[in-house]
């Protein structure tokens, strides 16, 4: 019987394949409710693509960039505490 031997070199985990650190889990769930304000806002978009926004529609799309803005500054003002000093 013949023996069959790798012909590459030993495989190493690749940096992809790794599980999340704990300081990129802490930066997801900081970000985490401007995602969900800008899915809010892709949502009632995407409502508006096939007929005209009725009053409703146009205080959705209204309230929903609102929520995304609010989110961005929070997000903006909380990383800027963050910083050493509080500069950015």
């Amino acid at each position: 019987m013949k023996h069959i031997g790798a012909v590459q070199a030993v495989v190493t985990a690749d940096d992809s394949d790794r599980e999340p650190t704990t300081a990129e889990l802490d930066a997801i769930e900081r970000e985490l409710p401007l995602v969900l304000a800008e899915v809010d806002l892709l949502d009632a978009q995407i409502t508006t693509l096939d007929r005209v926004p009725s009053e409703v529609d146009a205080r959705r799309l209204r309230r929903a960039r609102n929520r995304v803005l609010a989110a961005r500054r929070h997000l903006a003002n909380s990383t800027a505490v963050m910083l050493p000093g509080g500069a950015a």
